[in-house]
């Protein structure tokens, strides 16, 4: 699959190539259309899967690149509804050991998904906007 730059900007992938046309499908709504072969520009170096993706918001794709199992999308959004919660919290209510939690929540922090945070004095983790904005709209929220 290919992808090519319609006159008006967007980026689109190519379904197929007639003649001096092309099937386009724009990723956000799925939608097929023919256009001039003409009227597009190739798009060199732009993965076709990765403009099949945008239709899904950043946040959102954060979210589903950072969470490996049920494990950890249950710690995401136990953070997002609970946070923030202390570390100690977070070992004694959940069946993590100290090394997998600090690994996941490492993770989750590169992914500018969890900061750390002051809870009662200690040291604990939050949810990020971003996390918010991601973990809502695979509820359905959005």
């Amino acid at each position: 699959m290919r992808t090519v730059e319609t006159p008006d900007g967007n980026h689109v992938l190519v379904r197929k190539a007639s003649g001096d046309s092309l099937l386009v499908a724009d990723p956000d709504t799925g939608e097929e259309r023919y256009v001039d072969r003409d009227a597009v520009s190739e798009l060199d170096g732009e993965s076709a899967l990765a403009v099949a993706a945008s239709a899904v918001p950043a946040p959102t794709r954060r979210v589903l690149t950072a969470v490996h199992d049920d494990e950890s999308v249950g710690l995401l959004l136990e953070l997002v509804d609970r946070g923030p919660l202390a570390a100690r919290t977070l070992l004694d209510e959940y069946d993590y050991c100290e090394s997998d939690l600090y690994g996941l929540v490492a993770e989750f922090r590169a992914a500018g998904l969890v900061e750390e945070a002051t809870v009662a004095g200690e040291r604990g983790y939050d949810a990020t906007e971003l996390a918010r904005d991601g973990v809502a709209v695979l509820r359905g929220a959005n």
